[in-house]
Formats: C-alpha cells, structure tokens, sequence
C-alpha cells in the first residue's frame, strides 16, 4: 500500500514535470500543483490509451505510447490549473 502510493507519487512527480514542460506558454506553478497534474495524467491519461481507445501494448519493454498520452493529459491539465490560478485584470 505505501509502495503503491509512493510510486504513484514518484511517477505522478515525472510525469507532472514533462507536462509542466510540454505546456505551452509560461506555466508557473507550484510543485505540489504539479505532482498532482501528473498524477491525474497518469490516471486519465492510462484511462484514455486502455479503456476508451482500447491501444494495448505490443512490445516487451515500456510502452512509450501509453506515456506520451500521460504526458499530454497532464500538460493539459497543468494549462487548466494556470488559467484558474491566473488573476484577472480589469480593464
């Protein structure tokens, strides 16, 4: 249970940095904030390349694919905490 969690943590941290890096434009944001995007990649993004688009993988080592979708869905997900986290200016 801890391993599975630190793991999830771990991985959620990778993953949450390469999204941070693949979102467009400046994207600061705390490191908390990002370890949670990656987290959510992860599971949104293994729950898109498995069970909606039903990709499985072919090879014996690690599937970079299902990984490139997690990326992607965290760097989305890092896009939605700025636009949130950003104040809006009056004019």
């Amino acid at each position: 249970m801890v391993g599975t969690i630190l793991w999830a943590l771990i991985g959620g941290a990778v993953i949450g940095i390469l999204g941070k890096w693949a979102a467009p434009g400046d994207r600061d944001i705390p490191l908390y904030a990002t370890v949670l995007c990656g987290v959510g990649g992860v599971f949104l993004g293994n729950w898109l390349y498995v069970d909606v688009l039903g990709f499985r993988a072919q090879t014996f080592g690690i599937d970079w694919w299902r990984h490139i979708w997690q990326v992607a869905v965290a760097a989305l997900l890092v896009v939605g905490v700025t636009s949130l986290r950003r104040p809006r200016r009056r004019v």
